[in-house]
């Protein structure tokens, strides 16, 4: 699947070396799936099969590594995941427990691993983890590695909220046990370092922001794509809504398509369409809602799919008047923000979590209020009754405050710093 986060990962290793860093990007469980340049190495470390099978299977994890091993190639990686892959927080929390107490649970072999490549063949100065809940692995590496230890925090809050019950106090308790030894934590917004200071019970000082990054070596092209829908031609074309994001309830998707029956039979001109990455367990979902709103207005309703190179991507964003993802969570970061921005395309966002910053940041856009149960149909009828909103310098505000180039002194020194 593309993940936002491990897109993100792989664009902070790049803006790392392009400010004279030298910088690897160690995958865990999966291979990583970005549409632009990967860096990742080319070695999964605690493979997401054996790591399953580790605490389902009593005695896996003290077989012969010969005979394990194997399943933690990547290829096969990819072909077993991609026969399943259920990742839903409610089913996962027995293994979210084992993987949380690092040597003491299942995973022993694994974790020890992880750490023997990073000290004994790495050897860096700074280890940043991409998300909290692979901190089991702190109680075997902090004994071994005298260097800084951080954790950039970009979701964990959604899924740990997904556990069941039953998993969430022990989760918890482990969890907030093992960041006690992070040395430090780094976030994309000023929300999400506040929240999760108080989430995970850590002081303040502990916490510092950095900016989203994001590739604009395409800049040009993308300028140029977006340039293209002020001819003649587009400008007659309806007015278009777009949502660009994983396709799945905590995104959102559902409620743009409800508020798009209630507010399209009285705007003609206006349409909607909806890309991303729909993964297999929300297919039935959204292709019901999806069904369901098209028979209530043909031809107004699009799915245009998951585009697998990132050109297809920015040529479908390229095609939206303005972004809308109203999300159900409050998110942390929002990259397709910056990605509609680098079309020239404005967002419509609630007014929670990260969206207000960076639709400050960027200068362009609006929010609304998601407490209000009109709020949405309300401000897509304001957004589309003013129609096209020139923002001709939105690519290159995206481009100069959150470009690699741009954001990779400030990386630098968040991490430095802690």
């Amino acid at each position: 699947m593309f993940c936002g986060s491990c897109m993100q990962d792989n664009t902070l290793a790049r803006t790392l070396r392009l400010a004279g860093e030298d910088a690897i990007l160690v995958p865990t469980y999966t291979p990583i799936r970005v549409d632009e340049d990967d860096v990742s190495a080319d070695r999964v470390f605690m493979g997401g099969v054996n790591v399953y099978l580790d605490s389902k299977l009593p005695g896996w994890g003290r077989l012969p590594r010969w005979m394990t091993q194997w399943l933690d190639r990547p290829n096969m990686i990819r072909r077993l995941t991609r026969l399943g892959g259920d990742t839903e927080a409610s089913k996962l929390g027995a293994l979210t427990l084992d993987m949380l107490q690092g040597t003491a649970g299942p995973q022993r072999r694994e974790v020890v691993e992880l750490v023997d490549y990073l000290c004994n063949n790495l050897r860096p100065d700074v280890i940043l983890f991409s998300n909290a809940l692979l901190s089991g692995v702190l109680s075997e590496l902090r004994p071994r590695f005298s260097g800084k230890i951080l954790c950039l925090l970009q979701g964990d809050d959604v899924f740990l909220d997904g556990l069941s019950s039953r998993w969430k106090a022990p989760v918890f308790t482990q969890l907030r046990q093992n960041c006690q030894a992070f040395d430090g934590f780094l976030t994309h917004s000023r929300y999400y370092s506040e929240f999760m200071s108080e989430y995970l019970q850590l002081p303040d000082q502990k916490f510092r922001r950095i900016p989203l990054t994001i590739d604009v070596s395409d800049h040009p092209a993308l300028l140029s794509a977006a340039a293209d829908n002020t001819n003649d031609e587009e400008t007659a074309r309806p007015f278009r809504v777009g949502y660009f994001a994983r396709v799945c309830p905590e995104k959102g998707a559902q409620n743009l398509l409800a508020a798009a029956t209630e507010i399209l039979p009285d705007l003609p001109h206006a349409e909607i369409a909806i890309a991303g990455y729909l993964p297999d367990q929300h297919r039935r979902w959204f292709h019901r809602l999806l069904q369901k709103a098209q028979q209530r207005l043909p031809n107004r309703i699009h799915w245009l799919g998951s585009p697998d190179e990132r050109p297809d991507k920015f040529r479908i964003i390229s095609s939206f008047d303005v972004l809308c993802v109203p999300t159900e969570y409050n998110e942390p970061k929002g990259l397709y923000v910056l990605e509609a921005g680098l079309c020239g395309v404005p967002a419509l966002l609630p007014a929670h979590g990260a969206f207000p910053e960076m639709i400050a940041a960027v200068k362009h856009g609006a929010t609304y209020d998601r407490a209000d149960t009109t709020g949405l149909s309300l401000a897509l009828r304001s957004v589309v009754s003013a129609g096209r909103q020139p923002a001709s310098d939105l690519p290159d505000r995206v481009k100069e405050r959150f470009g690699m180039a741009a954001t990779g002194p400030s990386l630098v020194e968040a991490i430095t710093s802690m």
